[in-house]
This record gives structure tokens, C-alpha cells and sequence, in this order.
């Protein structure tokens, strides 16, 4: 991956990178989900906090980080999510104090991927904790490996084997001034909510490669497969569920592009990004329960790639803010857009 330049598709040529359109970027990830849907969670994070330091960060960080995350030489990933708090990223916990010396980070986050291989994480905290509205207290730190920072553990998870999802434990973990990203304390909440725009479209990518895999195996398998002396797919009962397979694929894919093209547009694009990670993610998994019916037992096999993705899909629907909490996203840009072409 390093090699092909992946770990540089967000990254301008000034800097190193190899860039891509936005649409280009999430055929690769489908491409790359295809094959394995953890080679595609590799570079997810790495590209959001690439994101990051490009729009926000300062000329300083973005020079010290930027080249070495577009060879590989750097990976990176976020930290968001919290034992106690999910999707409400306002009630963390992990606050990091001002001193003479910069800040002092003590709290913990949870199922943060490639924790334990990454160079850099952009972590989302308190430099506030009574900032009044809370949001306005929170600020990303640039942090590296060092003392006080632990990789507490590995969780143990149903699919996504190739990827580690840790937990990190901050215990007066100290980072110098200049690790607030962009310079100014208090606009975290908001830079890593356009960060997301771009971890939501990678992750709608990462549904469609798989949603694909289970397509193109399912058609391939209903064609060898035969019964009652025909091919399985002539079975009504099969042919239509792999009618059904690929429209969803291909409608999934056409919203998920939408969205990619929006972005490259310059326009906001959480209600399309939420909407393709939604439907996206939605579709990949019944794809993949499909795709284990069209195998019939050997779906259930181990023998089959069909049950790696049937165990790949859930990750989708709760990972980078759950669907239920997409479907807040899209509802409460809606309604004030007033239509879906304002």
C-alpha cells in the first residue's frame, strides 16, 4: 500500500502525496474492500486526519506530519469515541489541561482503529471542560506515542480481524503547545465534523466493496450451482434475490458518488455523506445475508469467503457515527434546506 501510494490520496503533490478526486478516492476503497474490507479500514483514519491537517492545520504541522504521512512512513488515525459516551461526542470525558509546558491529557478512548501501529493520532478532548455550550470547549491535540499514553488492549470483535480496534488510556500524557491543531483551542467539535464528511463517504466505499464481493460471488456461485438439473440462478427464488442484490449495489454506488462529487464541489455534505453512509452500509449487509442464501450451507462455511462478509457488513452500520445517529445528520440538515436541491 505504501508503494501505491495510498496512504498520499488526500494529500497534495507540495507535501509528497499522490491525490485523487474525490470519487477516484472512493473507487479505491471499494476496490480495496473487495478484496479485503481491512486493507480499506487501513487508510480510513489515516485520511480523515489527513483531511484535518490540510483544511485546518498550521503551516508548521502540516509540513512536520504531511510528507511522512503521504509515503506510510507516518500512519495515522482519530479518537473519538469513549467508553461511556458512543455517539454523544459532546459528554467526553478525556480533558487535556494547560501548563507552562503545553498540556497534560488524562482520559480514555475506546475502539480507536490502528491504534497500536500508528505514528499520530488526532485526538478529540476537553481543553474546556465548562465551556458553555459544551462543544465550544472541545479542541483536537496532535498526539504521538510517549509516556503516559497506553494501549490499554485489543478488542475482540465478530469480523474487521485485520485491523486492531484498541482501547488507549491517557494518564498525564504531556504534548507541547503547538499540538492543538490549527494553533486555537475550541474549534475540535467542528473541524471533526467536516473530518467525518470524509470518514463517512470512506466508510459508504467500504460497504459498496463489500456489498460487491458478495454480489460477484453470489452470481458466480448461482451459475456453477446447479439443481433440479439447472443453474440455481434459473430458480425464481434465487434470480430474484440476485436482481434485488444488484440494484441495491448499484443505487448504494450512485448515492455514494452524488456525494463524493459534492464534495469536490466545495459544498457541505454532511446530509449526502450521512445518506450515502447510511444506505451504503444498509445495503451491504442485506447483500451479504443474501449472498449467505444463495450459498445456502456453504455460505455458513468457513471454506466461503460469503461468511467474512456477513461478519465485515455490521462494522459499517455502527462505525463512524452510527445509522440511527445518521439519520439525525440527515433529518436536521433537511429540514432547514427546506428540499434536497437547496
Amino acid at each position: 500500500m505504501k508503494q501505491l501510494g495510498i496512504f498520499g490520496l488526500a494529500i497534495p503533490e507540495e507535501y509528497g502525496g499522490t491525490p485523487v478526486s474525490t470519487p477516484c478516492y472512493m473507487f479505491i476503497t471499494e476496490a480495496l474492500a473487495r478484496g479485503w474490507m481491512s486493507l480499506a479500514g487501513a487508510m480510513g483514519g489515516h485520511t480523515v486526519v489527513s483531511k484535518l491537517l490540510l483544511h485546518f492545520g498550521t503551516e508548521e504541522q502540516k509540513h512536520r506530519y504531511l510528507p511522512r504521512m503521504a509515503t506510510g512512513q507516518i500512519r495515522a488515525t482519530m479518537a473519538l469515541t469513549e467508553p461511556g459516551g458512543g455517539s454523544d461526542l459532546q459528554a467526553m470525558r478525556t480533558v487535556a489541561r494547560r501548563d507552562d509546558e503545553g498540556y497534560v491529557i488524562n482520559g480514555s478512548k475506546t475502539w480507536i482503529t490502528n491504534a497500536r501501529r500508528s505514528q499520530l493520532i488526532a485526538l478529540l478532548c476537553k481543553t474546556d471542560p465548562d465551556a458553555d455550550p459544551a462543544h465550544k470547549g472541545i479542541s483536537i491535540l496532535l498526539v504521538e506515542h510517549g509516556p503516559g499514553l497506553t494501549v490499554s488492549r485489543d478488542l475482540p470483535k465478530l469480523g474487521y480481524k485485520g485491523v486492531e480496534s484498541c482501547e488507549l488510556s491517557f494518564d498525564d500524557h504531556r504534548v507541547g503547545a503547538d499540538a492543538v491543531l490549527g494553533g486555537t483551542e475550541g474549534r475540535g467539535f467542528s473541524q471533526m465534523m467536516k473530518g467525518l464528511e470524509t470518514g463517512r463517504l470512506q466508510v459508504a466505499g467500504r460497504a459498496l466493496g463489500v456489498a460487491r464481493a458478495a454480489l460477484e460471488d453470489s452470481l458466480s456461485y448461482a451459475q456453477e450451482r446447479e439443481s433440479f438439473g439447472k443453474p440455481i440462478w434459473k430458480h425464481q427464488s434465487v434470480g430474484n434475490y440476485l436482481a434485488d442484490m444488484a440494484t441495491s449495489f448499484s443505487a448504494a454506488r450512485q448515492l455514494t458518488l452524488h456525494a463524493a462529487q459534492e464534495y469536490d464541489a466545495g459544498r457541505r455534505v454532511d446530509m449526502e455523506a450521512g445518506m450515502a453512509k447510511l444506505f451504503a452500509s444498509e445495503t451491504a449487509m442485506d447483500i451479504a445475508l443474501n449472498a449467505v442464501r444463495v450459498h445456502g450451507g456453504y455460505g455458513y462455511s468457513t471454506e466461503f469467503d460469503v461468511e467474512r462478509y456477513f461478519r465485515d457488513a455490521p462494522l459499517m452500520i455502527v462505525g463512524e457515527g452510527t445509522n440511527e445517529i445518521q439519520r439525525n445528520v440527515i433529518v436536521r440538515q433537511l429540514v432547514p434546506r427546506g428540499n434536497l436541491d437547496a
